[in-house]
């Protein structure tokens, strides 16, 4: 955990922030409420081009602002390189503590490593970050979430059928975790046959790309399992009105344009994430590292299936 620096150098930046702590930049929010008004905590997002992550972001900025803590976010537009360069300029800026929703989760880790060889600690959000130490990781189960992806899938194909799977992008814990997961599931169903894998880098143009590309040699699938709702979308484009009828499709994260292609039936399920609570925990945990209190190794925060029978429950 971090100690204080000096008693000048709090000083000093209780100062600087009470002339004034406005806005911090494009992307950013700042709090003027009691409690940790003197924090200063940096978020690192892997992508606001896709809805989950701007969900989180506002999760984050929403917690900061009650807690009065001074938040900077940047977006690291799916660049590692550019994420560890903003990682370092927060470890430069001496913040009190950083969260990092990393692109890669093994490209991350120097940054993370540097950060903490200076006294900073580091939560990561949504994904964890290989081989460095963290205060603690804030992320959906998402070993279940594939397990209840498999199950749901396999169950509205009767327990047979042939299917593709959409993966996110290569490196990232939330995709070998959900793959992990769904194949666990699929165990249990040796009457289901995975006849395709390729990653499309949760993007929903990538997915549609990648599904009509798997559709030329598979144009008998049954159903399809993306990582996440954008590629899931993606490849509901690509099966046009096969989608929730001839052919199932489940995604992963809940997100709003998700959810209605679930009411509509294109998607058949999603497994719903909640990207505002893990901000909002991302950030409540930031704090308390930048305090110096013991946290959990892990912080699960719970997913669940969501088909046409309940998704009026989320909207």
């Amino acid at each position: 955990m971090r100690t204080r620096k000096t008693a000048l150098a709090a000083t000093a930046t209780a100062a600087v922030l009470a002339l004034g702590a406005t806005a911090c930049g494009s992307g950013s929010g700042s709090g003027s409420g009691s409690g940790s008004s003197d924090l200063k905590v940096g978020l690192s997002v892997s992508t606001l081009n896709n809805p989950f992550f701007v969900q989180l972001k506002k999760g984050a900025q929403a917690e900061a602002e009650s807690s009065g803590v001074e938040l900077t976010v940047t977006d690291a537009q799916n660049d590692a390189s550019q994420q560890a360069n903003q990682l370092q300029n927060f470890t430069g800026q001496n913040v009190d503590s950083i969260i990092v929703n990393p692109v890669d989760s093994d490209a991350a880790a120097p940054s993370v490593k540097a950060a903490d060889r200076a006294g900073i600690p580091v939560v990561a959000a949504d994904r964890g970050v290989t081989g460095a130490k963290l205060a603690t990781t804030v992320a959906s189960d998402n070993v279940a979430g594939g397990e209840q992806a498999a199950e749901a899938l396999a169950e509205e194909l009767g327990g047979k059928g042939e299917i593709v799977v959409l993966q996110g992008t290569a490196g990232t814990s939330a995709s070998r975790e959900r793959g992990k997961g769904f194949a666990q599931g699929l165990k249990k169903y040796p009457g289901i046959k995975v006849v395709a894998k390729q990653p499309a880098d949760f993007d929903r143009t990538k997915g549609l790309d990648v599904m009509t590309n798997l559709l030329q040699s598979n144009p008998g699938v049954d159903g399809v399992f993306a990582e996440n709702d954008e590629m899931a979308l993606g490849a509901a484009k690509a099966l046009g009105s096969k989608a929730g009828k001839s052919v199932t499709v489940v995604g992963f994260d809940g997100t709003p344009d998700g959810l209605k292609a679930v009411e509509s039936g294109t998607l058949f399920a999603t497994v719903a994430q909640q990207p505002e609570e893990l901000g909002r925990l991302a950030l409540e945990n930031a704090v308390k590292a930048a305090e110096g209190k013991k946290l959990e190794s892990t912080v699960k925060v719970p997913v669940k299936v969501v088909t046409g029978k309940n998704v009026a429950d989320f909207s």
